[in-house]
């Protein structure tokens, strides 16, 4: 029995010894000295089931520690380990864990925003507050346990060193507008192969961008800015809108045109050559017979010509016996009809 200074007579010690010394012969009164190493047994056995035991949920994985080092990984369901020896860790795989970088969520649903984190610098030396969240799954559970100590704080780190970069070679204008997902998939790309070098065992499921904004010292110019741009946005779709309806009508009008223009050609190519070929029968004739068809060539150009004349042509000698007449009245009243008609 050990020494205790502050008992020096041992007599808290003899009244524990003289406890257990009489439940020990009443424990031996009610059960047989056998049946009492049975007991013991059984109990022994029920302790190394139990400690050998586990079972692995479906949403689960299980990792097998000896003496500290991981040895193994299991898959859902029940299992076995060597007990005293070996533990097992049961990360949740299937679940997806949110890192906020650039602002924080308070326990009433409120935001706020970290302007350490949130304040980058764009490529065009623009200053931007960019608040986005990481989605993240366990790939590899050891490694995810044992490579790196926080890995929480390590992978906020690495996302806003990423996000940074990324943000560095952009202009101001595509973070505000069009350029939001391509930042998105860029900063994912780069923090994924930031953390397989760390062996971290963490698998980015997404990266969303919740905030992107101007400062607010500046907020108003660049405000400004993005309405003179969409003022400048609207009357270009307004021209091209505009370009778009007149440059059809034209190009419409243009070959209606050409169009006109090619078969007045072929109208006047084909009416010369009909004339052409008329023509050269007419000579053909005309050589058979000269007398006949210079008369018939006289009198039709007569009719083409005498009908729109008030003159009367008498020919021959008959015209030296008509009295000549000239009606003056009738003249006079038609220069003058003729004056009235030229003045503007």
């Amino acid at each position: 029995m050990v020494w205790n200074p502050n008992d020096p007579w041992n007599k808290k010690n003899d009244k524990l010894d003289d406890a257990l010394k009489q439940a020990q012969s009443q424990l031996q009164g009610l059960v047989p000295s056998g049946g009492m190493k049975s007991l013991l047994l059984v109990g022994v056995l029920v302790f190394v089931a139990w400690q050998s035991a586990f079972i692995v949920a479906p949403d689960e994985e299980g990792v097998v520690k000896r003496f500290g080092i991981p040895v193994r990984t299991v898959g859902p369901g029940p299992h076995v380990k060597i007990p005293l020896v070996e533990s097992v860790l049961q990360p949740k795989v299937e679940k997806l864990h949110r890192i906020e970088v650039g602002f924080r969520t308070d326990r009433q649903g409120r935001q706020q925003m970290l302007a350490q984190e949130a304040l980058m610098l764009t490529g065009d030396m623009n200053i931007l507050a960019i608040e986005f969240i990481v989605q993240y799954k366990i790939k590899e559970s050891a490694n995810y346990l044992f490579n790196v100590a926080d890995i929480h704080d390590t992978i906020g780190k690495a996302a806003e060193a990423s996000m940074r970069e990324i943000v560095g070679k952009s202009k101001i204008d595509e973070a505000l507008t069009t350029g939001k997902a391509q930042i998105q998939q860029d900063t994912m790309v780069l923090l994924q192969s930031i953390l397989d070098q760390y062996q971290s065992g963490v698998q980015i499921a997404a990266i969303q961008l919740q905030d992107v904004d101007p400062p607010e010292a500046v907020a108003a110019a660049f405000k400004d800015v993005t309405n003179a741009k969409e003022d400048r946005e609207k009357l270009i779709n307004q021209s091209q809108s505009y370009r778009n309806d007149i440059l059809p009508k034209a190009k419409g009008e243009a070959a209606q045109v050409v169009n006109q223009a090619k078969g007045y050609a072929q109208a006047r190519l084909n009416r010369a050559q009909g004339e052409a070929n008329r023509f050269v029968a007419t000579l053909k004739e005309y050589n058979q017979a000269k007398d006949i068809i210079s008369k018939r060539l006289y009198i039709e150009t007569m009719e083409e010509i005498l009908p729109n004349i008030d003159k009367v042509i008498i020919d021959g000698k008959g015209g030296e016996r008509v009295l000549p007449y000239l009606p003056l009245d009738r003249l006079k009243s038609r220069s003058g009809a003729s004056a009235e008609e030229q003045k503007p």
